[in-house]
């Protein structure tokens, strides 16, 4: 806990220090808000969720307790909300996988040599997409906190009520899924898995 400089922020927070708020939210809106879009696959409530994200931190300030990891304890409150939307609202997901701003590559991107490399690339993103929807809510979350978060087996626990364990079986289970669904696409010849 004292090597984390964000739970002394979060600290300075309980203690009324609106700058240390201010400063957690500037590092951490950006990572939340892609996490929120890249699950749910809807920009129209993507503002609004990640503002309830941060509200949440804002009001559990009195109550809150230091614990290791203050990112851990951000993406729980990112995750279950993410479920809880899927859940209430039944809506039909989308996972954008292209770049971090999540319009994938442009042809002025100096490494796509081809137009055609981009249509390749573009539709190797599609064909992701389609398969990460299809992955099970907490398998499709395990892998965005390690893949496009970048959070540990650790902190991809504390994030989702896990034991290690829990999450290194959700992680491989999500693998096998994808590679089973990508198979056919590798064997059969077609776009950017012609052949391999």
């Amino acid at each position: 806990m004292e090597g984390d400089p964000d739970v002394s922020l979060m600290l300075r927070v309980q203690a009324g220090d609106e700058e240390a708020f201010a400063r957690l939210l500037s590092k951490y809106e950006r990572p939340i808000s892609r996490l929120i879009f890249r699950y749910l696959g809807r920009a129209a409530d993507l503002q609004d969720l990640t503002q309830e994200v941060f509200l949440r931190v804002y009001r559990a300030r009195a109550t809150w307790r230091p614990q290791p990891s203050f990112r851990s304890w951000l993406y729980r409150i990112a995750t279950n909300l993410c479920l809880n939307q899927m859940r209430g609202r039944k809506i039909t997901q989308s996972l954008d996988v292209g770049s971090e701003d999540g319009t994938g590559p442009s042809i002025a991107d100096p490494r796509v040599k081809e137009p055609g490399e981009l249509l390749e690339k573009k539709e190797l993103s599609l064909v992701i997409r389609e398969i990460l929807d299809d992955l099970p809510a907490s398998q499709k979350m395990a892998v965005m906190l390690n893949k496009y978060q970048g959070l540990a087996y650790q902190e991809i626990g504390e994030a989702m009520g896990l034991s290690i364990p829990a999450v290194k079986s959700l992680l491989s289970r999500a693998r096998e899924r994808i590679k089973e669904r990508l198979l056919p696409y590798l064997r059969s010849g077609k776009g950017p898995w012609k052949g391999m």
